[in-house]
């Protein structure tokens, strides 16, 4: 069990992905958080944060900066800061940056022993390169597109437009 701290965003661990934006993450990956995974993903316009999918468990997204289109269930919305987004468990979902300048999206989700992911295909998140080749669970298969590639960055926090 982790001992409580403090780190401000500009200091926390930041990840980007050549396709997948900036994941600034806040636990140490040898000691995870046990009951959420919170972090925020920093997009570009065009920019998924990753794959179509759901989870079995719940999740939920607040736009902190910038602007984004969510893919819910197969719909279309824009997303600007301050928009909150529940996903319950089972809710396929994905973000996209959108407008202007860069966008930021804390995410929260539920970690538990018997988490599992689904990867469907998706018309709408496939014009944004977000959509898997062929529903799946194993997430190998989802990415296989992608490369594996991960930069640690420094991002100038709060956000600069």
């Amino acid at each position: 069990m982790s001992d409580w701290f403090v780190v401000n965003v500009a200091d926390a661990v930041a990840m980007e992905h050549d396709r997948g934006g900036i994941a600034i993450g806040f636990e140490d990956p040898r000691d995870p958080f046990s009951d959420f995974g919170v972090n925020i993903r920093v997009l570009q316009r065009g920019q998924p944060n990753g794959k179509y999918h759901s989870e079995n468990v719940q999740e939920d997204f607040l736009v902190l900066a910038g602007e984004c289109v969510a893919i819910v269930g197969g719909e279309e919305r824009r997303l600007r800061a301050w928009d909150f987004v529940h996903c319950p468990a089972g809710t396929d979902h994905i973000f996209v940056g959108a407008g202007e300048g860069p966008c930021a999206i804390l995410m929260v989700g539920g970690r538990r022993p018997d988490k599992a992911l689904h990867y469907p295909v998706d018309e709408s998140a496939a014009r944004y390169g977000a959509s898997t080749p062929e529903p799946t669970t194993d997430p190998a298969t989802a990415y296989s597109d992608w490369e594996r590639t991960f930069t640690p960055v420094t991002v100038d926090w709060p956000l600069q437009r």
